[in-house]
Order: structure tokens, then C-alpha cells, then sequence
């Protein structure tokens, strides 16, 4: 399979299969503009706890409600990894994790050991969350070295970069997308959760519109039904990032 090298000199291939999953991230963005009914969507969704006050018992039935609904993964913060892939043994369902959460204000090299972790733990999957700050500074070049060094550090597991949109202008929201794709990763992704606001149809549109045909877009934050994850899908996302996976889906 080509390969290329980015400014970065990070091999990147949007081609190369979802850990786990067989398919790559352009099949997944075409499977999702297939979807029409929200019972479609379990496929497209992370199914998520990060909460501080999440305990063992939270996580269990985390795991089972995505193995029982067919959710692509789990996304939980790096304490329960190990939990969460004893309870997903023998299923499908990915493990993804965070990495810099919530306000990526970390040393970068702090980053890239925490997503490198995280993989030895057995993550298929790590959402960074972008130095917020320097991207609103103008330190591109940071910006695009901390996201890299994730991506190296992660070694072909697929990274998702968080962007925080409603702390950015629309040229910041496409400047962060552009370091994104440059710098390796395999989806941008709207909001943490924990900031002022979450994903919007028209900021979805905006990052779609900005990395182009290949990249995964995931919405995250305040996606509650099954008509605010349909309208997602149809603004360009390819993921959905929800606590309300089970109620989004109709069961």
C-alpha cells in the first residue's frame, strides 16, 4: 500500500485499516453517509465515560451495553483501560482512550508517553486534545509537533485530534484541521465535553469541508438523540462521540 511523508516525515496512510475493525477510514466515511435511520449508527459510535466520578461498576456496563449494541469502540479515560479490555475480550468493540484531557495544556512529550501507554495497554484508539492555547497564540509549529509526536508515539494506531471548537474563530477551526491532516492524524474531532460548548452541524461542515474526502470527522459533545446524530452524519461526521449511545439508537 503507497505511503507518503508528511512535513513531519510521519508515514500516513488514510487507507490503512481501523485497528481492529477491517476497514479503512474512507470505507467508514462512506458506510456513514449510508446511514438513514438511527438505528444505523451503532457502528459510528464511541460509546463514552469519561467522567472523574466513573467507578469500576460504570465501566463494566459500559462495556457490555457496547458489546450488546454493536458500538465501534469504548472510549474511557487511560485508568481503566486494562478493565475495559478484559470485559471486551473476545468482542469487536475497540478501545479508545484520551490522551492531553481535558485541556491540553500538557508537555508534549507528556503527550506522546500517555498515548504511548496507552497503546502497550492495548488502545486501538487515542483522542488528543490540541494545546489549545498555542493554536490561539499562532505557535503552528508547536501545535503541529505535539500532534505528531502523538501519532509517532501511538505507531499506526488511529489518532483523533480534538480541536475544541467553540474556544476557536472559523480560521483557527480550519488552521487546527490543517495541522491535524498534516501532521498524521486520522480525524479531527470537534469538543471534549468538558469546555463551553459541543459539536454543531455547522462547524462538522466547516472541518469536513476543510480535510476533505479521506479524514475522519468525529462529533463529540452534546449529542443526545437520534436526530442530533443523524444531522451530524448528514453535516459530514463519521464518528459520534456520546454518552447516550444506547438511547441514540432506539433500545
Amino acid at each position: 500500500m503507497a505511503q507518503k511523508l508528511n512535513n513531519s516525515g510521519v508515514q500516513t496512510d488514510c487507507q490503512r485499516p481501523l485497528s481492529g475493525a477491517g476497514r479503512s477510514v474512507k470505507d467508514e466515511i462512506a458506510g456513514a453517509q449510508k446511514v438513514r435511520e438511527p438505528k444505523e449508527l451503532a457502528a459510528y459510535i464511541d460509546h463514552t465515560l469519561l467522567k472523574p466520578d466513573a467507578d469500576r461498576n460504570a465501566i463494566i456496563e459500559l462495556c457490555s451495553q457496547a458489546v450488546e449494541n454493536g458500538f465501534c469502540s469504548v472510549c474511557i479515560n487511560p485508568y481503566w483501560l486494562p478493565l475495559a479490555k478484559e470485559n471486551l475480550k473476545g468482542s469487536t468493540v475497540k478501545l479508545c482512550t484520551v490522551c492531553g484531557f481535558p485541556l491540553g495544556a500538557d508537555d508534549p512529550s507528556l503527550k506522546s508517553d500517555e498515548a504511548r501507554k496507552a497503546v502497550e495497554q492495548g488502545a486501538d484508539e487515542v483522542d488528543m486534545v490540541i494545546n489549545i492555547g498555542a493554536l490561539r497564540s499562532g505557535r503552528y509549529r508547536e501545535v503541529f509537533d505535539d500532534i505528531s509526536g502523538v501519532v509517532r508515539a501511538a505507531g499506526g494506531k488511529i489518532v483523533k485530534v480534538i480541536i475544541e471548537t467553540c474556544l476557536l474563530t472559523q480560521e483557527q477551526k480550519i488552521e487546527a484541521c490543517l495541522l491535524a491532516k498534516g501532521a498524521g492524524a486520522h480525524f479531527v474531532k470537534t469538543s471534549t465535553g468538558f469546555s463551553s460548548g459541543g459539536a454543531t452541524i455547522a462547524d462538522i461542515a466547516l472541518m469536513r469541508e476543510t480535510v476533505g474526502p479521506d479524514l475522519g470527522v468525529k462529533a463529540s459533545g452534546g449529542v443526545k438523540t437520534g436526530e442530533d446524530a443523524l444531522a451530524m452524519i448528514k453535516a459530514g461526521a463519521n464518528r459520534i462521540g456520546t454518552s447516550a449511545g444506547v438511547k441514540i439508537i432506539g433500545k
